[in-house]
């Protein structure tokens, strides 16, 4: 361990700009066994690992990663997935640069964080390709059974730790294919579908029962899974994208990043899209609006489409965007034009097709209660900007929650919960989006990990009394 100072931080081999332009393949190679084991031998496994605490999972970094140091990697994979059940999902989609790596001490010190995540990945690939993630046998059966609702990081989360413990699990999703944004959100250049399709096989495998293409509140009601089930989990996510305000923004021809990255994920799978000239960028003036990551899922997804030009319009500069630095430098590369510090005035065209975006200049003022400085508008500064497809990535609310019935509900419009994920309603419980608000993928993973520990103790609190009535003596 402590080779920092002898060895270079690396990251796997990437794949040149110029060829991964031209599909939807993944960007970076994996470690191969030296590589991954140097690259984890820089750790400093320093006394207080900043990394844990910079990871919502509180992930025992320092321990795997000395673990794959020393070339021990099924122990390293049993540490990595005791707290995290998706671990080489966060591996590879994590803002790590936000989160763990950047609060490494090396880091801090000026040599460049350790690369965990991508250290994380190779150790979780590792066990697959060596065939030591096999199917849950719990220990014992309960006799319980929980309904989970949702499909995506949260709900898989929840669904794995309830059937470790021996809890019958059953999954309902909306959707045709089970994993939620993971597997219609996310574009397969940063997350291959067949590693989201592993995990829910794996999850099948083990006796999760997976009912598909049923909504809650459509198909089902909350009242019915409460009597079908001992206890239920809310993992719904939050699917309304958030409004655009400016003139012309009720145009047809402005598109949700939601509906244009579903449509892109769905074509990967092979299938027709409905109204696909109006969901394709090849040949476009593309314009997104957001300086998010999924802002930079949908520039890159209109590179990889063949668009004309690519433009990301976002009101603040690069220090001051809420993104992966690292996923803006692979947009950079692949050649998207970032206007930095530009905010949609008006959109252009008509009720049917647009034609390009008026663009307020602004200038950054007082920091805000996140520290990022606010934008201000420079009066009489804009710009005209050409585009024939405009999309909005300025984030997700809450769906309408009022069909779930009569339970209670934060100003946001999300669900409300105690710190122990339990709502308003007995035995139901809920996380992830839902209850946060548009967040990232590894905070869904915590949620539904804690929300199966107070299921389960809540469930077996709730044997042990059923025992104590049947043990009292008869009056």
């Amino acid at each position: 361990m402590l080779r920092f100072t002898e060895l270079d931080q690396s990251y796997p081999a990437k794949r040149p700009a110029n060829e991964r332009r031209g599909d939807f393949d993944e960007i970076y190679a994996p470690f191969n066994p030296k590589a991954g084991a140097d690259q984890a031998a820089r750790c400093s496994q320093c006394g207080v690992p900043f990394c844990q605490s910079g990871c919502p999972l509180h992930n025992d970094i320092p321990d795997w990663l000395m673990l794959a140091a020393e070339g021990r990697m099924r122990e390293a994979w049993e540490r990595s997935s005791a707290t995290s059940t998706l671990p080489e999902i966060c591996g590879r989609i994590c803002p790590q640069d936000r989160l763990c790596e950047g609060a490494c001490v090396i880091e801090q010190s000026g040599h460049g964080a350790v690369t965990i995540g991508a250290v994380e990945t190779h150790i979780t690939e590792t066990a697959w390709k060596e065939g030591w993630i096999e199917p849950i046998h719990p220990k014992r059966e309960t006799g319980f059974s929980v309904g989970v609702v949702g499909a995506g990081p949260a709900g898989l989360a929840a669904a794995e730790r309830l059937r470790e413990q021996g809890h019958a699990v059953t999954i309902y999703d909306r959707h045709d294919r089970a994993g939620g944004l993971l597997i219609y959100g996310i574009p397969n250049f940063k997350l291959d579908k067949s590693v989201v399709e592993r995990r829910t096989q794996r999850l099948e495998a083990s006796g999760v029962v997976f009912k598909l293409e049923t909504e809650l509140g459509r198909d089902i009601s909350l009242d019915e899974l409460r009597s079908r089930h001992d206890a239920v989990f809310l993992a719904i996510g939050t699917y309304k994208a958030r409004a655009l305000t400016c003139p012309g923004s009720g145009s047809e021809g402005l598109i949700p990043a939601l509906d244009y990255l579903m449509a892109s994920n769905r074509r990967g799978f092979g299938e027709e899209i409905e109204g696909e000239d109006r969901l394709q960028a090849k040949g476009r003036k593309v314009i997104v609006i957001g300086g998010g990551d999924t802002a930079m899922d949908c520039v890159r997804t209109a590179i990889r489409q063949g668009a004309a030009s690519v433009t990301c319009l976002y009101r603040r500069d690069r220090e001051n965007m809420p993104g992966s630095i690292r996923e803006v430098s692979h947009a950079e590369e692949e050649g998207v034009i970032f206007e930095w510090l530009s905010a949609p005035l008006a959109l252009k065209g008509d009720a049917a097709r647009l034609t390009g975006v008026v663009a307020q200049r602004m200038g950054l003022g007082a920091p805000d209660a996140d520290g990022r400085r606010q934008p201000v508008v420079l009066e009489g500064a804009e710009a005209d900007l050409e585009g024939d497809l405009v999309i909005a990535a300025l984030g997700y609310e809450a769906e309408d929650i009022s069909t779930l019935g009569d339970i209670s509900a934060t100003p946001r419009g999300t669900i409300r919960v105690t710190q122990a994920c339990r709502t308003s309603l007995p035995g139901v419980y809920a996380g992830g989006d839902i209850v946060r608000g548009a967040s990232l993928v590894v905070w869904a993973i915590k949620d539904g990990q804690d929300a199966a520990a107070t299921i389960h103790a809540d469930l077996m609190a709730r044997a042990a009394a059923g025992a104590a009535r049947e043990l009292e003596p008869a009056e």
